[in-house]
């Protein structure tokens, strides 16, 4: 590792210590929780086993780690809709929150309170700026204004909206009589029945202020943020629900600096986990490897051609910061030379780091040679004859013969200064000896150099005939 650390590496351990934050604020009083922590140990234990070269360890761990994560997916499905949701800042620009009005708080309050006396039970759900689509499930649609006259319908044993949450949303009823996630932390005390934990449940998933009111107790409690906390009098959760339902009237923010030392223990735990897991991957950091990268050119303008290049591959040093990235000798590393700025004749090109083909984590500190050179020609075509590669001499029985080929001559395309040297094009190898009058072969043809193309993809036929 570096005996320094980069601006780069301080905002990699901080954002990923965000990440980590929130995925832990979002999931931590859910089942979701306790696979994500399975998984990370899981993560750990690659990690090292890679690192220690116990091969066998790290790649069972890899393949499992592949059918794993597809379970979490099918699994965990809407958790993590609802934490892809929570990124999706995007929503408070769309999102328009209605005023609800004091006085429709008052009279909800008041409502709850009158059924706590009656001992009805009450699961009443505000939803804030997060869908509860996903969660709030098989709810009858209602869309009503919110009286008490409506609520008391509602809750009242016997009728059949009663068993279940009803949501408001928007200021109105939208929904009755829905099943809500259930919250399996064991934290919660015995008293408390189903709708406290189906209260408990839809909070910790999502920013929903959820009333419940016990029917064996008769008393009134709030749930917000996976917290339930009794309330006293209807004027208190009047208060506290135009406090949380419409935050713009409240007098001020929670300041910035509260926010950043609330809840230390876990920031500062996984702000050492990240650290941690960021000394493992940069473990090889600043690790020097020589390898040899072939060049290889594109680019090159219609009009010339390809003389000659020198060198015909480079020696270039690569810096590692990571364990995670692959030994260079296995990447296939390749000079990518760009010749569309090239003129006819002699050019020097030097060698850029972009022109490697690198993956992340590597970087180049040295190319040898930095530059390469290139001969250009221009372009140029030539109709010439084709010949019969002969070898050996022609049996007895086809004197007098001569060997026809079709076609008699090809177009051939390359530098112009090697197409003037070039008189004829020839066959591949026939055995002279094997020839038979009037019998066809078939043969192809050989470019005469290296940078001159035969137009011509078929093969040729060859015959022996009478002169």
């Amino acid at each position: 590792m570096s005996s320094f650390l980069r601006i780069q590496d301080i905002a990699d351990i901080l954002i990923m210590s965000f990440l980590l934050y929130q995925l832990y604020s979002w999931f931590r009083r859910t089942r979701a929780m306790q696979v994500l922590l399975g998984l990370g140990v899981v993560t750990l234990i690659y990690f090292v086993t890679r690192f220690l070269g116990l091969y066998m360890t790290s790649w069972v761990l890899q393949e499992l780690g592949t059918v794993l994560i597809v379970l979490v997916i099918v699994v965990f499905q809407s958790e993590i809709r609802q934490a892809l949701y929570r990124f999706s800042h995007l929503r408070h620009i769309f999102y328009e929150h209605s005023d609800e009005g004091h006085g429709r708080f008052h009279e909800i309050a008041e409502t709850m309170f009158s059924l706590a006396v009656k001992r009805t039970g009450v699961i009443l759900v505000f939803q804030r700026s997060e869908s509860l689509m996903d969660l709030a499930l098989n709810g009858v649609s209602l869309d009503s204004e919110i009286n008490p006259q409506i609520l008391e319908t509602i809750f009242t044993s016997g009728t059949p909206l009663h068993d279940g949450a009803a949501l408001i949303r928007d200021g109105r009823l939208v929904l009755a009589s829905c099943h809500l996630p259930l919250s399996v932390s064991a934290d919660i005390p015995q008293y408390m029945g189903t709708r406290h934990r189906a209260a408990l449940g839809l909070s910790e998933r999502t920013d929903a202020v959820v009333v419940v009111v016990s029917e064996e107790r008769g008393t009134v409690s709030l749930a917000v943020a996976g917290e339930i906390s009794p309330v006293k009098t209807a004027k208190e959760l009047a208060d506290v629900l135009e406090k949380l339902i419409n935050p713009g009237k409240d007098a001020a923010a929670t300041p910035f600096r509260q926010k950043l030392f609330s809840n230390m223990l876990p920031k500062i735990m996984i702000l050492l986990l990240v650290t941690s897991f960021w000394s493992l991957v940069t473990s090889r950091q600043g690790q020097i490897t020589t390898v040899n990268a072939p060049v290889r050119m594109h680019g090159l303008p219609e009009t010339l051609a390809l003389v000659q290049r020198s060198p015909e591959e480079v020696e270039i040093q690569l810096k590692s910061y990571s364990i995670l990235t692959p030994l260079p000798s296995k990447l296939g590393i390749v000079a990518d030379i760009d010749l569309s700025e090239v003129r006819e004749g002699h050019t020097t090109i030097r060698l850029k780091h972009s022109d490697f083909n690198l993956p992340s984590g590597t970087v180049i500190s040295n190319i040898t040679p930095a530059s390469i050179k290139v001969v250009t020609d221009r372009k140029a075509r030539k109709r010439v004859p084709v010949r019969p590669a002969l070898k050996g001499q022609l049996p007895r029985a086809l004197n007098g013969t001569r060997i026809v080929i079709e076609p008699s001559s090809v177009e051939i395309e390359g530098p112009a200064s090697q197409l003037e040297k070039i008189t004829a094009v020839y066959t591949e190898e026939i055995e002279a000896a094997r020839l038979t009058l009037d019998r066809e072969y078939q043969k192809g043809m050989v470019p005469p150099l290296h940078q001159v193309v035969v137009l011509w993809d078929d093969a040729v036929s060859l015959k022996a005939i009478k002169k």
